[in-house]
């Protein structure tokens, strides 16, 4: 058996274990049945968010944004992009830093858009302002191994 791979559902919060090697089947959460990994941008609230950066062995994107922030809304299509393309070698989400201000204090957030890259329960780089798609995915590539 190939080692097992730990996804937290964004829709539920659940933590989930499956094979590594299962990735491309599109698994499932064993409480809710939500996709875990789908190439689309997940919303997380702050106990999903908490979870998943913890917890994930997947590299996981996070777009810090809130809705009354322009250059987000202009990026949000370009992360959406990015997405699709990363597949199952990532995940994305984002979180409204105006919903949920003391993941902003906690993380040090001054300025948005921000997206971080986690991995394995930990902070592995920052992005700051809005980009275009082939950037966040180069960034990606970068710094997720």
């Amino acid at each position: 058996m190939a080692d097992p791979i730990k996804l937290t559902c964004t829709a539920c919060g659940q933590m989930n274990r499956f094979p590594a090697n299962r990735l491309q089947d599109a698994p499932k959460c064993a409480v809710c049945g939500d996709v875990l990994i789908s190439g689309k941008v997940a919303e997380l609230d702050l106990a999903a968010h908490d979870k998943a950066t913890r917890g994930d062995d997947l590299p996981l994107i996070v777009d810090y944004w809130a809705p009354w922030c322009g250059p987000c809304r202009m990026m949000a299509p370009e992360f959406a992009k990015a997405a699709q393309a990363a597949g199952t070698t990532a995940r994305f989400a984002k979180i409204n830093t105006e919903d949920f201000p003391k993941v902003s204090q906690r993380l040090g957030i001054r300025g948005i858009p921000l997206l971080i890259l986690w991995r394995k329960g930990r902070e592995v780089a920052r992005l700051p302002g809005a980009r275009p798609a082939s950037e966040i995915s180069a960034f990606l590539r970068e710094n997720a191994r």
